[in-house]
Order: C-alpha cells, then sequence, then structure tokens
C-alpha cells in the first residue's frame, strides 16, 4: 500500500516500537513525515535481538519523521505519565496512539507462574488502559484522533482459552478496552480500533526463539504496517470499534498480490491465534485450518508411521545436538476414541540422545500431548508444531523455551541435519 501523506505532521505515540510490528508501523508513518514517539523498554541492547529506541529513531527520521525515544514502562504510571508529556511537550500534542506492547507466555494453568500472570496482565491489559487513560486529554484535541490495539477479535471459543487461558485473558482485556472505550470516547470523535494479523508474523523475536528459522508460512511486519496506516487513514468519527484483520483491511483497499508480504513466497501459510474457524481455512495448508475435525486413521497404519519415526530419528541422534539443545521432551499420545495414553521420551540432554517408547523416569522439561496419528506427521515437516498448537492439535505444558525449540528441532530433524 502507497504512502499518500495523510499523515504529515501528525503525533503518533507507539509503545513496543523499537523493534517488530511496532517499529514497522513507526517507519511505515514515518515516511509521509509523522512525529513518532518510541515507548519502549529497550534502552540498551539485547545479545539476541537487535534494536533499541535509539536505533528505532534513527531509522524514523532517515526514513522522513521525527522521532522522540522514550524509555518506558507501561506497568510504570509515572513513566507512563513522564512519556506522554514529553511527547506533548517536543510536538505539541498526540493524535494517534498504538497500543502494542505485549507479553506472552503460552502455558496452561497449572505451569503458569504468578509473576508471569502478573506481567501479562500489567503490561497487555493494565499498560494498554492506562496508556490509553494517560493519552486521552490530548486525543480529544488532536486531528483525527485513533486509538489503535493491536490485538485479536473478541471469540468466546474454548479452544482460545484451554491451552493458555493467562495469556488469552490478558490479550482479551487489550480487546475489552476496544469493546467499552470505543463507544466512551465517540462523543469526542476518537476512534478506537483492533488490528490483528491472520498470519504468523515474523519478527527478530520469532526468529531468536525458533533458534534463527522456520520463517516459511509467515508473513512480513510489513502486512500489518500497511494494514495500520489504512485504518488509521480513515475518518475516526465514523470508523471505530472493530475488529480487523490485516488481510480484511488491505484487500477492502484494494490489495490483490499478498505474495510481496510472504517471508517465503509459495510456502503453505501458518495462522496465527484467535482466528475465526471457517472463514479462513482455505487460507492454510491441509491439515492447518482452524478447527477441523480429525481425519480417522487406522491403528496399524499409525503404528507403522511411529515405528518409521523412531527409526529414522535414532540414525540422528547424537551428542552435538544434545549438546545444543539440552532438554527432556515427553510425547503423551492421547487416543481420543480409546481414551488411552501413550508416553514417548525425546531425551537431549544426557549422552549421545534417545528417543523411547516409554515415560521418563526423570522430570521432563517439556511435555507434548497429542493424538496417536499425529506423532508421526510433527517429526517429518508435515505438521509444523506452532500450526498445530494454534489449531489445538497439540498442548504443550512445561518449559517455554525449551518448547520453542522443538520447531527448530523438527525442522533439522526432517532436513537430516540433527
Amino acid at each position: 500500500m502507497f504512502n499518500t501523506g495523510k499523515f504529515v505532521g501528525k503525533t503518533v505515540l507507539i509503545t513496543g516500537a523499537s523493534r517488530g510490528i511496532g517499529k514497522e508501523i513507526a517507519l511505515k508513518l514515518a515516511k509521509d513525515g509523522a512525529n513518532i514517539v518510541v515507548a519502549a523498554k529497550t534502552a540498551t541492547a539485547h545479545p539476541k535481538l537487535p534494536g533499541t529506541i535509539y536505533t528505532a529513531a534513527e531509522e524514523i527520521e532517515k526514513a522522513g519523521g521525527k522521532a522522540l525515544p522514550c524509555i518506558v514502562d507501561v506497568r510504570d504510571e509515572v513513566s507512563v505519565k513522564s512519556s506522554v508529556e514529553e511527547a506533548v511537550k517536543k510536538f505539541g500534542g498526540i493524535d494517534i496512539l498504538i497500543n502494542n506492547a505485549s507479553a506472552i507466555s503460552l502455558t496452561d494453568t497449572e505451569s503458569t507462574e504468578m509473576k508471569r500472570y502478573d506481567l501479562m496482565h500489567s503490561i497487555n491489559t493494565r499498560g494498554t488502559y492506562l496508556m490509553t487513560k494517560t493519552c486521552l486529554p490530548y486525543l480529544k484535541s488532536g486531528k483525527n484522533p485513533h486509538v489503535l490495539n493491536i490485538s485479536p477479535p473478541l471469540l468466546m471459543e474454548p479452544r482460545w482459552f484451554a491451552n493458555h487461558v493467562a495469556y488469552t485473558m490478558a490479550k482479551y482485556g487489550m480487546s475489552m478496552c476496544v469493546l467499552g472505550q470505543h463507544e466512551e470516547f465517540r462523543p469526542h470523535g476518537i476512534a478506537v480500533n483492533a488490528l490483528w494479523p491472520l498470519t504468523a508474523i515474523w519478527t527478530a523475536a520469532m526468529e531468536m526463539l525458533s533458534d534463527k528459522g522456520g520463517e516459511a508460512g509467515s508473513r512480513k511486519p510489513a502486512i500489518m504496517a500497511d494494514a495500520a496506516y489504512a485504518v488509521l487513514s480513515k475518518n475516526s468519527k465514523d470508523f471505530t470499534g472493530n475488529f480487523l484483520i490485516d488481510e480484511d483491511v488491505l484487500k477492502a483497499e484494494g490489495v490483490t498480490d499478498f505474495e510481496r508480504y510472504a517471508c517465503v513466497p509459495g510456502a503453505p501459510l501458518m495462522p496465527d491465534f484467535f482466528i475465526p474457524s471457517g472463514t479462513y481455512d482455505h487460507k492454510f495448508a491441509p491439515g492447518a485450518g482452524i478447527g477441523k475435525k480429525k481425519v480417522a486413521h487406522e491403528a496399524g497404519v499409525v503404528e507403522e508411521e511411529i515405528k518409521q519415526t523412531f527409526l529414522a530419528a535414532k540414525r540422528l541422534l547424537n551428542g552435538e545436538i544434545v549438546k545444543k539443545t539440552g532438554f527432556v521432551y515427553e510425547f503423551i499420545l492421547k487416543d481420543p476414541v480409546t481414551k488411552s495414553e501413550r508416553f514417548i521420551t525425546l531425551d537431549l540432554k544426557n549422552g549421545e540422545g534417545n528417543l523411547a517408547d516409554k515415560k521418563t523416569t526423570d522430570k521432563p522439561d517439556v511435555k507434548f500431548t497429542l493424538a496417536p496419528e499425529d506423532f508421526a506427521p510433527l517429526f517429518s515437516g508435515k505438521l509444523r508444531p506452532t500450526t498445530a498448537l494454534m489449531t489445538k492439535k497439540l498442548k504443550i505444558s512445561g518449559d517455554m523455551p525449551g518448547a520453542m525449540k522443538l520447531e527448530s528441532l523438527l525442522r533439522k530433524f526432517t532436513e537430516g541435519k540433527l
């Protein structure tokens, strides 16, 4: 989507704008000559993640905008108020607020530490509410004022809660702000909308968590930036209270070529969380659709597939992969018909590694629960772990950084690079 110059001189405060989607939106608006307040915690470089508020500010000014880097912790009221006051002092007001900062932990109830629960709710829900509340007096006098939350549609379906209820509650809190505040702010002509990606978005954080690989099926952050640009261009008095999907927004603007946003053109797309079932299933690879029913498999076929997986894996395991991984994975194959459970242990912490058809005697670092017929496809690459998690074919509990290594591990297994 082309820049039209609509945001020249407008002041946009973006939380979490030092990298990823937030920075991409900032750069898009900067090309019009917007004033961008880079509100984020990252003042010093992360050893594995590039980007700080200062490097983002440099990029914004090179793109044609003006930048104000602010060290902001959205959990802290003093920090938030200070950044808003600083922005108003430098640029004269605030026209647009983008609540992008967010924390994630895809853990079940038992595995979610309360400090992680508090972190997600403090950043996602409370941080969004606090930043919006603090900017409100200035948005009231802004030019075509908008609040845009990077949050999902409110789908009250158990599948989006069952595997990670704490994260869903926190993320939906941002969307509930949209639901209430769009009507509350309507008399002031302030638009409040939510924007969410249809597919996984490939960022530096995703690259780090997946051990620098696996971008196939994801799209570039540019699609969210283009969609945000389109939303923020709308008349704030008319276009408010919407829960939007990036591709739908761009289609309405006449965009037809979405391959330009693909990290790997032609690769089957991977759905993001919180995508409605049915509507978008045709977009994704077979078996990756949202809410699809399982296909019945003959027990003998499934058993042979598992046997062949064992044989292939054992040939590839070695001390080097154990040294690089350092986790014990337990797969719980739960038959939906007989309700029986079968335990398979992938030990990538000890010795030369091992794949055993039994329950581990030690406490596993990560547990994966799935149907027997999904075990072999998971190892062969036909079923991607992220897709399986999002479509509820896979349940994960335990050490989440260890779990995030699974996709990279299985990709190497598929390529014979273990």
